[in-house]
């Protein structure tokens, strides 16, 4: 089976709504997986801009640079024209502060996007991998004193 790598670059996206924190997570896969914003590193662009361009484009929501969080990584099979591909996926994260926009601007590769608590967007969110870097995404925002109720 052929075989490739791909570099994306994603983010958490957080708020202070009514005295608690809340992320933004995106629905995909025909309603039936939540994840984090995130997609492919275009050339010429740095993991921190590819990140907040695609937190945009998935979410309809605009936000300021606070600290990267994690590289991960995976593995998962697409099928392509002439059949299936093997693809090694490395994801860089990024903790975003929300300063304007609405999840209603998703774009179309999205089902929804929408604010979650924080415990509600970690017990939702569908990969293991994901759920990690959010928990990471937690802990800096206690460190900076966002706790999350």
């Amino acid at each position: 089976m052929k075989t490739r790598t791909d570099i994306s670059a994603g983010g958490v996206i957080y708020r202070r709504e009514n005295g608690r924190v809340e992320v933004c997570l995106i629905e995909t896969q025909e309603r039936t997986a939540w994840q984090l914003p995130k997609g492919i590193i275009e050339p010429g662009e740095e993991p921190a801009e590819a990140a907040r361009r695609e937190v945009s484009e998935e979410t309809g929501l605009f936000g300021e640079l606070v600290q990267t969080l994690e590289k991960i990584e995976y593995w998962y099979v697409w099928p392509e024209e002439g059949g299936r591909v093997r693809i090694h996926k490395f994801v860089h994260f990024f903790l975003f502060r929300y300063t304007h926009g609405s999840t209603d601007d998703h774009d179309h590769e999205v089902d929804d996007a929408c604010w979650l608590p924080l415990a509600e967007a970690q017990s939702r969110l569908s990969f293991e991998s994901e759920q990690g870097v959010l928990r990471m995404a937690a802990r800096a925002l206690a460190e900076r004193g966002a706790t999350p109720e």
